[in-house]
């Protein structure tokens, strides 16, 4: 499956909805593109930086072209981890982008690379003092309150990221479709003068309402095959 081309047409937000449709954890954080507008989509390669680049270029030597190495540097803010070259040598190696949880540098150069890179944001200084490498450094990355691993396939854009296990992709894929052309026409609608409201039957839903609190308007969207919010 081409991943990238199969995103194409979706947002973060369709997986996002996709996900709890299908009952699946939410696994978002919010970094974001060096350049607005970039997109990733590929297989994590996962990296824990513990103050030195070994551990990313040991990462490239097990790569497979497409991977998206994504970075564990602890959501630290006090220094850089990635820069120009990393970048530079994952876009030889074949990767679809970077996603670091931390700060990256060289601003300007990675910009002129082209991978797309996602990050907390951008300082000078690189890392200031080696740490222990822990043992499963390449083995799984923690992304804010997650742990991702080779197993889990990750998704960018102007949104931010969202983690998904490859074994369900394909289901994803097909429920975030549908909620995408479902949404695409309510909006044809209301650009036609037909209110969200109507569309939604929002009347219906506080007359439910009224009689049974506990009705969730998720719920009520979900009865009459809307999309709003998943």
């Amino acid at each position: 499956m081409d991943l990238r081309q199969r995103f194409e047409t979706l947002t973060t937000a369709h997986i996002a909805d996709a996900c709890v449709r299908a009952q699946l954890p939410v696994r978002c954080l919010g970094i974001h593109a060096v350049v607005p507008g970039a997109r990733i989509a590929g297989r994590v390669l996962p990296a824990r930086h513990a103050g030195s680049v070994d551990v990313f270029l040991e990462a490239f030597e097990g790569a497979a072209a497409g991977d998206v190495l994504v970075v564990d540097n602890g959501g630290r803010l006090d220094h850089a981890c990635v820069g120009d070259l990393i970048v530079q040598e994952a876009q030889t190696a074949g990767l679809a982008g970077v996603a670091i949880w931390g700060l990256h540098r060289d601003t300007a150069d990675v910009r002129a690379i082209g991978l797309p890179v996602f990050s907390l944001g951008s300082l000078p200084t690189g890392p200031l003092a080696i740490e222990e490498r822990p043992a499963d450094a390449l083995t799984s990355a923690r992304m804010g309150e997650w742990v991702v691993d080779s197993t889990d396939v990750v998704f960018g854009d102007d949104d931010g990221v969202i983690f998904v296990p490859a074994r369900h992709v394909e289901d994803l894929f097909l429920l975030a479709e549908g909620i995408r052309d479902k949404e695409r026409r309510q909006a044809e609608r209301t650009r036609d003068g037909e209110t969200l409201r109507d569309q939604l039957k929002f009347d219906v839903f506080l007359a439910n309402r009224a009689e049974n609190p506990a009705l969730s308007f998720r719920e009520h969207i979900r009865r009459i095959g809307g999309a709003v919010e998943e």
